[in-house]
């Protein structure tokens, strides 16, 4: 397949899933667009968001459209690493010690309030989203490809829950919030809505084996080695920046880079351009940064401090 039409081929799929999608989500074509950059990395979310704007409805909607399984798990303090991994039990009538799946065990996998589990449950996560397989009994298990994981906390309501760690939120490949819909769209909903749910009568537009194949066309587009120290210089700067005690890490230059790669692609372009770096930074690093106490007292946030760096490091420019 050549480059260049391989690139056509994931705009053209993505524009159905993101279409197919927009039957039940009204309007949100940015986070749409920005799950779809997920999905083609092969990568995770982190939803930060209130309750009600439709983090369930819009990961039940990709899977539906990707003819993808999918798998809810509600985390709560008492909830165990088994209930997420599966577990290994004794059959009586084969006399044989057998895997019972967990539901981590899907394509699709919403984790929703993340945050409410303990520490220990939240670490079962951590094997399966960086390696794609879970480890049970010595015994390990695979995930079914392509495998995404969409985990959902509130940012407000924050009694008895646990913050997730640095580790596990460096495996996110992006934070995003859906935010509330417009007065059109939230009237456009309500009409939607109104005698039957759309989610229900969904069908896929694409299947398991076309996404694979698209993220492997999208690791062949281009990068020019401008762009390329760009975006290295932009993950550096983090990691000295007034006001940030915790830089970007090494996973996260990776993330912004390939990130990079399929939005370009989606926009039908076998190339990257510095704009697709400083479109994703903020959403592929703002969570991987840790500001210090006293930028905090000041009002400082992270995203304001990405958005400070992004607009001080020189853009590369055609010769």
């Amino acid at each position: 397949m050549d480059v260049a039409t391989g690139m056509v081929d994931v705009a053209e799929v993505a524009a159905r899933v993101r279409e197919n999608i927009q039957k039940v989500i009204v309007g949100k074509t940015e986070v749409i667009n920005l799950t779809l950059v997920a999905v083609l990395c092969e990568g995770h979310i982190l939803f930060e968001d209130v309750p009600g704007i439709g983090k369930t409805t819009l990961a039940k909607a990709l899977a539906r459209s990707l003819g993808c399984s999918f798998r809810r798990i509600q985390f709560t303090p008492d909830l165990l690493p088994s209930d997420v991994t599966g577990i290994s039990y004794f059959n009586q009538k084969t006399q044989e010690f057998e895997f019972r799946p967990g539901p981590i065990m899907a394509q699709v996998v919403l984790a929703d309030e993340i945050n409410r589990a303990t520490p220990r449950t939240q670490s079962a996560l951590l094997e399966a989203m960086q390696e794609r397989q879970v480890t049970v009994d010595l015994d390990t298990w695979p995930l079914p490809r392509p495998f995404i994981v969409l985990a959902t906390q509130n940012p407000i309501e924050l009694e008895g829950t646990f913050p997730l760690p640095e580790a596990q939120i460096d495996r996110f490949l992006m934070r995003l919030a859906i935010g509330y819909p417009s007065v059109e769209e939230e009237d456009a909903m309500l009409l939607r809505f109104e005698r039957s749910d759309p989610l229900e009568t969904l069908q896929p537009v694409t299947d398991a084996e076309q996404i694979l194949a698209l993220q492997r066309q999208v690791r062949t587009v281009r990068v020019e080695a401008s762009v390329r120290r760009y975006i290295v210089s932009i993950a550096r700067a983090t990691r000295g920046y007034e006001g940030i005690t915790l830089g970007v890490s090494p996973r996260g230059t990776l993330a912004l880079y390939h990130t990079a790669q399929a939005w370009a692609a989606l926009q039908g372009r076998e190339f990257v351009i510095p704009d697709d770096v400083k479109f994703l930074a903020p959403y592929v690093l703002t969570h991987r940064v840790l500001i210090d106490p006293q930028a905090r007292l000041r009002g400082r946030q992270p995203h304001e401090l990405v958005a400070d760096i992004v607009d001080t490091v020189p853009v590369p420019v055609e010769q």
